[in-house]
């Protein structure tokens, strides 16, 4: 039985999407893309600028608006991609959710693990899908990756390196915990799809190097523990210049039948030792990164399976960031469960709508 309303499959999915910035601008690129959906609304809060992301993207006859339900309701929509700040998400989630409309938003979900349980809380209390878009599961050279490693038996060690020097300017230079709060959720995101088991702890040091740019620690090294005991470490840092990795990381497997390895850009590498020579994953083409998530969530509506990266499955992804921060700073051993409790009861904190409480307080 289907926990969200269901859109038919007689006519392309109706969307209205919120937010025109930067990354409002793929997205439109990405919608205009999809002959599975139409842009029918571009909320945004400056009106100038829906209308010049519009231009740019050639598009005609898009009701522009300040109000997600307004707009929605205008048009009939179907759906709402969100695509605003993190800050946002909750503020446009409800009112969309509150609409009787499903959600595709843009990650992280929320600032925090709290925020986040009260959005999966509201979907699930409207009836209605709200899912994460973590667009770089959709990388087919990641799927292949997992295929590869899921046939190598239990395992034992995940590591991914992820070593770039961008100089962005602007909030991030100035943000506390940059790599992990800005960049570590992909990665993170990632291990969990690659081991198919959930996390249970972290222990993480983050520094910043002597020439780092940026006002935050910039680098970072976290060692998780999943169901099962397979370790998960990460190590990244945002000051490395030369020999950068691609914005995938680099990625290696040990299990209990051999080894594989991806850079992050090309078809993964398997390394067994009763096979001879290593042997390169075969890749099979399917829609990439903001087009990937598109398409998942589509067909979601189009079913009612649930999708990757729902919003309650997507918690342990944002738990696992919030944990490695709390580690960081504290210097401790951080379990994931007790990150995920702490939220819920902030949560119930913040909330007064009896049937989000309900389900909030069943949760636990």
């Amino acid at each position: 039985m289907t926990q969200f309303r269901t859109v038919g499959a007689d006519r392309p999915l109706r969307l209205v999407q919120v937010g025109a910035g930067g990354m409002g601008r793929a997205w439109l690129r990405t919608i205009t893309a999809d002959p599975g959906v139409e842009l029918v609304g571009l909320v945004d809060l400056d009106l100038d600028t829906a209308r010049a992301a519009l231009a740019d993207a050639g598009l005609e006859g898009v009701e522009i608006g300040r109000s997600t339900a307004e707009v929605a309701r205008i048009t009939s929509a179907d759906a709402v991609v969100n695509v605003t700040v993190p800050e946002a998400h909750l503020v446009v989630n409800r009112e969309a959710l509150e609409a009787g409309l499903p959600v595709l938003c843009e990650k992280p979900a929320a600032p925090t693990v709290a925020t986040a349980i009260v959005q999966a809380a509201i979907a699930e209390a409207a009836g209605e899908l709200l899912m994460i878009s973590q667009s770089r599961r959709f990388f087919p050279e990641l799927r292949a990756f997992r295929r590869e490693v899921a046939a190598l038996g239990t395992i034992g060690t995940v590591r991914c390196d992820f070593f770039k020097a961008p100089h962005f300017g602007g909030f991030r230079e100035e943000m506390p915990h940059v790599l992990l709060v800005d960049m570590a959720i992909h990665a993170f995101d990632a291990a969990r799809y690659l081991v198919g088991a959930e996390p249970v702890s972290v222990y993480c040091e983050e520094y910043n190097p002597e020439w780092s740019w940026y006002d935050g620690a910039a680098n970072a090294v976290a060692v998780f523990e999943f169901d099962g005991g397979a370790r998960y470490v990460y190590s990244g840092s945002w000051c490395a210049p030369g020999l950068e990795t691609s914005w995938n990381g680099s990625w290696r497997v040990s299990a209990a039948d051999g080894s594989a390895e991806w850079d992050g850009q090309a078809a993964p590498v398997v390394h067994r030792p009763d096979a001879g020579e290593p042997v390169v994953a075969a890749v099979e083409p399917s829609a990439q990164e903001l087009a990937g998530s598109l398409a998942l969530f589509v067909a979601a509506l189009r079913s009612g399976t649930a999708p990757e990266n729902a919003a309650r499955d997507n918690l342990r992804s944002l738990a696992m960031v919030e944990a490695a921060v709390q580690s960081a700073e504290t210097g401790q051993r951080v379990r994931i469960d007790d990150v995920l409790a702490q939220a819920r009861q902030d949560a119930l904190a913040v909330t007064d709508r009896e049937d989000v409480r309900e389900r909030l307080s069943a949760s636990a």
